[in-house]
């Protein structure tokens, strides 16, 4: 399965290189309401930013799932730090990590931790003076489950269904599955189009945590970055399946609730809790909160509780890491890395999250990833 995963990223890869003159150049070029310039919230964040010996350009990629997120953090960065210009290209978490072990890139985003096979290749290429990759938690928030069944304006699923829905074994959307989580509904006589990532995925690897977690007898494959089940539709990046299930009746897919756009409704998850749990920033924080750090020295990856059925705790939560190497950075780069990633989880970067439907880390976890940052060599 290691090989397999490797010669995945080495085609990611071609499609990384054939896009690199594509890269997202300071604020992204989609429409994720980044955008440049300077406004007067952005004027006013930008006097607490320690810009330091920052310079040149800045090079990363990887988890889609931060776009919006890193989107509102270089709008705010380039507007105190004009000597700088940070290009992050969405590429997937797979890629990402491709990218910085191969030295391409200066830190990789993440939806999953770092295993233990690639903390080993980036002591032999990314990482020099006998350093390593690290994972630094930094932005968090829900998988969110949208769906587009006409006439359906509130959905509730259990992890059985989703698992049954996305192996292909429930394929109507008036299943009596469904219909008996949902006895107030009008389910139609619909098809159910399941869309899942086509990319090396991090929320993909969350999501089917997720699904085997909370439904081992239903859900029988590995969990992992690259989709595994049968069936099905794919669809590249966090963006590319929110567009099939805003112009596909019948869709159901997975993706970082910063992506539900435009009125899409989200599933409502019966954990066991006394009422379901929708797809929220706090809901998701309630569960990050409960995390177990199970990183060593200064690498910060987190063990969240997928199975959890605590009140208002929502389970399919991700935690972005940003992956960096703790010393034997590039000279270069170094004083722009620890610029940005030092605002990143400073009190102002982390309070824009919110706005772009993202759940901050809680306070003692970013205060740690700050003092590796400045630690950071």
């Amino acid at each position: 399965m290691k090989l397999q995963r490797k010669n995945r990223r080495v085609l990611a890869l071609g499609a990384l290189a054939v896009s690199g003159a594509l890269a997202l150049t300071a604020c992204g070029s989609d429409d994720t309401g980044g955008g440049e310039g300077g406004d007067s919230t952005a004027t006013a964040a930008a006097g607490n930013i320690d810009c330091g010996d920052a310079s040149g350009q800045l090079q990363a990629s990887g988890s889609s799932a931060q776009k919006n997120a890193i989107d509102a953090w270089v709008k705010q960065y380039t507007a105190a730090c004009k000597s700088v210009q940070v290009n992050y290209n969405p590429t997937g978490s797979g890629a990402g990590i491709t990218a910085f072990l191969q030295g391409q890139t200066a830190f990789a985003g993440s939806d999953s931790a770092l295993d233990p096979e690639e903390v080993t290749d980036s002591k032999k290429t990314a990482c020099t003076n006998g350093g390593q990759a690290i994972d630094l938690p930094m932005v968090g928030g829900p998988i969110a489950v949208g769906y587009n069944v006409p006439g359906v304006d509130s959905l509730v699923l259990d992890s059985a269904t989703l698992a049954k829905i996305f192996d292909s074994k429930i394929t109507n959307w008036n299943d009596k599955a469904i219909a008996a989580l949902n006895p107030d509904a009008k389910l139609p006589d619909l098809k159910i189009q399941a869309f899942h990532r086509s990319d090396e995925s991090g929320t993909t690897d969350n999501f089917t945590k997720y699904l085997s977690a909370a439904a081992p007898n239903d859900w029988k494959y590995e969990p992992g970055k690259s989709w595994e089940a049968k069936g099905g539709q794919s669809a590249s990046g966090s963006s590319g399946l929110a567009q099939q299930v805003t112009q596909t009746a019948g869709a159901i897919s997975y993706f970082e609730l910063s992506y539900a756009k435009g009125g899409m409704k989200t599933v409502k998850l019966n954990t066991g809790a006394g009422t379901p749990v929708e797809a929220t920033l706090e809901n998701a924080t309630k569960a990050i909160a409960a995390a177990k750090r199970v990183g060593t020295g200064k690498d910060m990856a987190l063990e969240l509780d997928y199975a959890t059925k605590a009140e208002g705790a929502y389970p399919i939560t991700l935690v972005t890491y940003e992956i960096v190497c703790d010393k034997g950075n590039k000279a270069e780069t170094l004083p722009s890395v620890k610029s940005f990633l030092g605002y990143m989880a400073s009190e102002d970067g982390q309070g824009v999250l919110t706005e772009a439907d993202y759940a901050p880390m809680p306070a003692e976890v970013i205060a740690e990833v700050r003092k590796t940052v400045e630690s950071l060599s």
